[in-house]
């Protein structure tokens, strides 16, 4: 690192006024890439994940967790402003919504105007102009944000080929020693998040809200070598539903553009829009994804050690969730651009001491896990769990409240010109209720129903296109070239999606002018394989269903399942 970039660190920790109540808890922040819920925590037995499994067993698991849009910069503007799409005007990269749609405070913001040290390291906000090329600095971080130097070489010729050369390639196992600076991101941002934990030690009365944002597994799949080891290729299978559905609508499937300016991939010479790619090839993806997130693993373990070294675990709010999922298959896709499940739920993990972490063993909470040395490593013990529906826009109020900060009101329905509000919920309570109630007897799916606390009934995602048909741009559309709006609607039984026409100039999503539709009956297909949307016997259902969608997420307050 510079050593005047560190030196003014450093000053800034140390010489900081400490405003804020020295009782409120710290925050660290944890954003993963493209991550799906494929963890063990989460069923996922496949892929190794001890030192995250280990963060669930003492956090409140949310089963059900969506996303506003899956991708990258759309999403972390949502759930960082805790406005929808539609209100940040955010459906690409283009735009930065204090100029483009209001000046609404975010969530490190609010945190800082009351006391608290902010700083961000690696992808937290989406970095270019939706930040305004400082990740929102000052409004949002005490001190400029610090991004992994070595990020750079995302889009070089690094990766060994077997032909000896170094390639721009999809698959990229490397020797760390080799690679530019002897480094990967995601390395570097972790000894970065270490050095901080270990100055903010020096200063606990300062509060801290650290959010450390993690690259992979976000393509390429760039990771030590040795990773690889860990999924013998012959033991990888595909996915479960790996072709196109036969009444999927043109418009809901995304061609993976950015995967195919890959050269691995682009050898493969696929046809464009639908491929398919090479079953071999598959088993080779899947295994390096999986590979990617038990390296990232191990770089959230470092992180979750020193916090306890530091004399942070129990006094320190804990979030990890994923910014967005990732197709491995399913469907016939390998990317994210979609409205499927697999593409729009996340895992969330929220971890509150002294409420959350009700296992008895709370000797070294985060102790590091080596999975290398311990590959058959005992399993973490289960912690609480919700399976209720939730979003990354309720975190923002959530936090609030958990910390005892002011909560952001509900939004009006003309939100542009309100700085301080949430399209959100908090779900504060349901922690506090269901972790009392697991404790006791292991419960907490419906403990929300039984406490008579109001909750939401579906949640709410979209996705733009320019056209009917995939083409070239179909991923990820400018704005001024998008021309329908693919709107998804999840409830505890259904998914219900409508591709309508958009105008790009006024923002007007029109419910009226329908150019597909799906609907996916989850508790018979929770693969959303079969397409039903256009069967006569579904019709009354869809129109139901189309009625809630168009009237959107101010409409869904109450679980009735």
């Amino acid at each position: 690192m510079n050593l005047y970039v560190l030196g003014l660190l450093l000053l800034g920790v140390a010489n900081i006024e400490s405003v804020a109540d020295s009782r409120r808890p710290n925050v660290l922040f944890l954003v993963i890439d493209d991550l799906r819920p494929a963890l063990g925590c989460y069923d996922y037995p496949k892929i190794f994940s001890p030192n995250i499994d280990k963060l669930a067993s003492f956090s409140m698991k949310f089963e059900n967790a969506h996303i506003q849009q899956a991708v990258c910069g759309p999403s972390r503007t949502s759930f960082l402003t805790s406005r929808r799409p539609d209100t940040t005007r955010l459906y690409d990269f283009g735009s930065y919504w204090r100029t483009h749609a209001g000046n609404y405070t975010s969530l490190p913001q609010h945190f800082k105007e009351n006391g608290y040290f902010t700083y961000s390291i690696g992808k937290v906000f989406h970095p270019g102009i939706c930040s305004n090329y400082n990740d929102d600095y000052p409004l949002s971080w005490s001190l400029p944000a610090y991004h992994p130097p070595t990020q750079k070489y995302k889009m070089k010729q690094v990766c060994p080929g077997p032909d000896g050369k170094l390639h721009m390639n999809l698959l990229c196992p490397v020797n760390v020693t080799t690679q530019p600076e002897h480094s990967l991101p995601d390395i570097q941002s972790a000894g970065h998040a270490v050095e901080m934990l270990q100055k903010f030690s020096n200063n606990k009365s300062q509060p801290f809200f650290l959010a450390v944002g993690f690259h992979k597994p976000h393509i390429p799949y760039k990771f030590p070598e040795q990773y690889l080891d860990l999924y013998p290729i012959s033991e990888i299978d595909l996915a479960p539903n790996p072709f196109i559905p036969k009444e999927l609508p043109p418009v809901a499937f995304s061609p993976y553009t950015q995967m195919r300016i890959r050269e691995d991939v682009k050898s493969l010479n696929l046809s464009f829009p639908f491929g398919p790619i090479p079953y071999d090839f598959q088993r080779k993806i899947r295994q390096h994804y999986y590979s990617s997130v038990t390296y990232m693993d191990s770089m959230v373990g470092k992180v979750l050690q020193q916090l306890e070294q530091s004399g942070f675990a129990d006094t320190t709010i804990i979030t990890l969730i994923g910014d967005h999922g990732w197709s491995l298959g399913e469907h016939g896709d390998w990317c994210k651009y979609e409205n499927f499940e697999v593409t729009t739920r996340i895992p969330m993990l929220v971890h509150v001491p002294g409420m959350t972490d009700v296992n008895e063993e709370k000797k070294a909470k985060f102790e590091y896990v080596d999975v290398f040395n311990e590959k058959h490593h005992k399993s973490a013990k289960s912690g609480p769990h919700l399976n209720v529906l939730v979003e990354a826009v309720d975190l923002f109020p959530t936090l609030a409240e958990l910390t005892q900060l002011q909560v952001p009101p509900k939004c009006p329905e003309n939100p542009f010109k309100v700085d301080f509000c949430t399209e959100g919920a908090s779900f504060a309570q349901l922690i506090e209720y269901s972790s009392e109630n697991y404790a006791v007897q292991n419960k907490g799916l419906k403990i929300h129903r039984e406490k008579g606390i109001p909750w939401k009934s579906a949640v709410f995602s979209q996705y733009p296109r320019p056209s009917d048909y995939p083409q070239q741009n179909t991923d990820l559309p400018s704005l001024k070239d998008i021309r329908i709006m693919g709107y998804t609607m999840r409830t505890h039984h259904h998914r219900y999606t409508a591709w309508v026409s958009f105008d790009p100039v006024k923002f007007f999503a029109n419910f009226s002018e329908v150019h597909a539709r799906e609907l996916y009956l989850r508790d018979s297909d929770p693969l959303e394989i079969y397409n039903v949307a256009n069967l006569k016997e579904y019709s009354n259902l869809v129109s139901k269903l189309h009625t809630r969608l168009a009237k959107g997420w101010r409409h869904e307050v109450f679980d009735s399942q």
